[in-house]
């Protein structure tokens, strides 16, 4: 691994950005303030964002320091799977967290996180929104009932195990993270699902928390037409090989 010599967190935040510069500077400063005494690093993995996010994460590392925000920078899109693994080479944590970086992850649940995984030993704690004191806000009705139509629709072709399966707020053991990581092969929109299935599959122990979902603050959204195809796709994959 790559991870520098003598930096060595209990927890590593990996955060994917991609034309994220509104919202970065915010995500780490509510990072820091709801993890006061949590011993972790966070790192970024920008895939070359033009619209200067980069530059304001080299200023967030003069104010937290190099070792506690990592920017590890890639020339392109390439993937969140990719990103991921791109974080984990850098990353020096037992536990991974990833989240995203438009603020729809509040960082005040990590706490949450990290307290579950302590009681439960948990290999995977997963954020859902399908649970009570979870939920969503910002959305209109239309795509309120489409995600809860194609979450219903995966939990009773697949019995995944978990209520929340296209979130993307989770806590992974480092080595689980790897292990999933290697095992799937979907893309986009799809590849949060095949991993928490995966999982499933391969007897990892699983646990939740209640998140509440919130639309991005700034910015647009990622999430398409052709995002929902590439669901409905991988769908009946994961149906056909797991």
């Amino acid at each position: 691994m790559e991870a520098a010599a003598g930096r060595k967190r209990a927890y590593s935040i990996i955060v994917p950005t991609y034309n994220e510069r509104l919202n970065i500077a915010l995500i780490v400063y509510l990072i820091f303030k709801h993890l006061p005494d949590v011993n972790f690093e966070i790192i970024v993995v920008d895939d070359g964002s033009p619209d200067g996010t980069q530059d304001i994460v080299k200023q967030l590392q003069q104010v937290y320091g190099e070792d506690f925000v990592l920017l590890r920078a890639r020339p392109r899109k390439l993937g969140l799977g990719t990103a991921y693994l791109h974080g984990l080479k850098h990353a020096s944590g037992e536990f991974v967290v990833i989240m995203d970086a438009d603020l729809s992850h509040h960082p005040k649940y990590l706490p949450s996180f990290i307290r579950k995984q302590k009681e439960t030993g948990a290999d995977v704690v997963t954020g859902t929104r399908y649970v009570k004191n979870g939920g969503v806000h910002g959305w209109n009705l239309m795509r309120k009932l489409t995600s809860r139509g194609a979450n219903v629709l995966a939990q009773t072709l697949l019995q995944p195990g978990a209520s929340d399966l296209t979130g993307s707020f989770r806590l992974y053991k480092r080595d689980v993270l790897e292990d999933l990581i290697s095992s799937c092969v979907s893309k986009g929109y799809v590849f949060q699902m095949e991993m928490i299935v995966r999982a499933t599959r391969k007897g990892y122990h699983i646990e939740e928390v209640p998140i509440t979902f919130v639309d991005r603050v700034f910015g647009i959204s990622k999430l398409g037409g052709s995002e929902i195809v590439e669901y409905l796709k991988g769908l009946v994959y994961l149906l056909l090989t797991t």
